[in-house]
């Protein structure tokens, strides 16, 4: 993955993700996030009775968008990413747990469940290095 897109995502903290549910209709929600580097996952927390955990338990491949803590109108810069929900369980998936609560010590004491998301591709647009600048990277 370039080192810009992983040096932007290093200092973000927040993400959207959307999903779509049984009846074609998209539903967006933000998140608090952690990335795994190793193996480019998104892992954030949240509760099982959410709205958006129920679809996504039903339909896995999710997209979504992080921008930057603090936006600036001049320079845009953002992520688009496609992905699909892994298990927790899952051998990649084992340092979940250590990689997201180092970035969030005190979810600790939140209650819900990790998800992690398997990011396949993204787009980066960064007009700090020219406008209209984008970055791709794909999972092979």
């Amino acid at each position: 993955m370039h080192k810009d897109i992983l040096a932007f995502i290093k200092k973000q903290t927040s993400a959207t993700i959307s999903c779509i549910d049984d009846n074609s209709k998209p539903y967006c929600f933000s998140v608090f996030f952690a990335w795994d580097y190793e193996n480019n996952y998104l892992i954030y927390k949240s509760s099982p009775e959410t709205n958006h955990s129920k679809i996504i338990s039903q339909n896995v491949f999710v997209a979504g968008t992080i921008h930057p803590n603090k936006l600036n109108k001049l320079l845009v810069q953002g992520i688009q990413f496609e992905g699909e929900i892994v298990n927790i369980d899952e051998p990649l998936a084992k340092n979940a747990f250590g990689t997201f609560h180092k970035k969030h010590p005190l979810a600790l004491v939140k209650p819900g469940e990790l998800w992690v998301v398997q990011v396949n591709h993204i787009k980066m647009t960064d007009s700090t290095k020219g406008f209209g600048t984008k970055l791709e990277w794909s999972r092979v």
